[in-house]
């Protein structure tokens, strides 16, 4: 066995891997079968890790629940209503409006099917009477990672759960900085310190722990936000192939004439920058008309200037 073979049979699998999901990607079904999936998962998160730490939820639940109590206090309002539902559904209207004008109907769909799966498993997932993690920060590790993983893979799916998820992505396509984990990790902080001067200051502190770490898994599990340039070495000439790239991905294709050192033979470099769930989409029409084709993916570039963003 040569030194490389257990890498490149790994990297093969990993390779089989990311072209399985692509695929599983481009069916409506499936996508929103996977969305309904993570949904689950995120469920299982906040019921079994943050609700029983006593954990502040954020976004436009947390924001809900912090003009009810407010309300309660000052408006006076009879014992046992508890209106966070409702302000919870008229905070949510603009935003769906918002993500049905910007980001079409479909998307306003898939996720009206994942807020009711999400809302289902919430309600139906049981949470304990006391918290499996004994540490407060385990809890909160846990939670955040399992959260924002589940979160991120329903946005790779073209859904979302609602809230503030419609307006990261909004703005996220807008050529914004602000990614869907960043711009909720930014309003939750906010919410947060809200809550540490009108309520309880650790179980904030904790708040902003949990966020913090599911707001960076959101970003890292949400494909379409994930930025590459991938480097393509060819040692056919033909334009047929960076046409096809263009025709398949519609993204724009550059490429300059090389020559490899060790056999001194001529190729050619192509280099697009894609998504990182589009690699798998753009890896199909070179290993149609070059199999031997080598190929370099570089993540985490930050690319500038006439970039469309394909985030859905």
């Amino acid at each position: 066995m040569t030194p490389h073979g257990p890498w490149t049979a790994d990297r093969g699998t990993k390779q089989e891997e990311n072209t399985m999901l692509h695929k599983a990607m481009q069916n409506e079904g499936s996508r929103v079968a996977i969305a309904v999936l993570a949904t689950f998962l995120y469920a299982v998160g906040v019921n079994l890790f943050i609700v029983p730490v006593g954990l502040y939820s954020g976004g436009v639940v947390g924001l809900s629940q912090v003009l009810r109590t407010v309300l309660a206090q000052r408006a006076a309002l009879p014992a046992g209503v508890d209106i966070a539902g409702i302000l919870y559904f008229l905070l949510n209207v603009p935003m769906l409006f918002l993500g049905w004008r910007e980001l079409g109907r479909g998307f306003l769909v898939r996720t009206l099917i994942c807020v009711g799966a999400s809302s289902l498993f919430l309600s139906i997932i049981p949470a304990p009477a006391s918290p499996i993690l004994d540490e407060r920060l385990a809890a909160c590790v846990v939670g955040g990672i399992l959260c924002g993983f589940a979160l991120g893979l329903a946005l790779t799916c073209g859904c979302s759960t609602g809230g503030l998820d419609i307006i990261g992505l909004c703005l996220s396509k807008r050529g914004s900085h602000f990614t869907v984990g960043r711009f909720s990790m930014s309003f939750n902080v906010l919410l947060y310190a809200a809550c540490a001067l009108l309520f309880d200051i650790q179980t904030a502190i904790y708040s902003v722990i949990y966020t913090v770490f599911c707001s960076l898994f959101i970003d890292r599990g949400h494909q379409q936000n994930i930025n590459v340039q991938v480097l393509i070495f060819t040692r056919d000439a033909d334009p047929e192939l960076p046409r096809s790239i263009m025709s398949r991905l519609g993204r724009g294709v550059t490429y300059w004439e090389g020559k490899g050192a060790y056999t001194e033979s001529d190729m050619r470099v192509l280099c697009v920058c894609v998504s990182k769930f589009e690699v798998a989409e753009l890896q199909a029409p070179v290993r149609e008309l070059d199999p031997h084709a080598f190929f370099i993916v570089q993540e985490g570039v930050r690319i500038g200037g006439n970039f469309l963003r394909k985030i859905s």
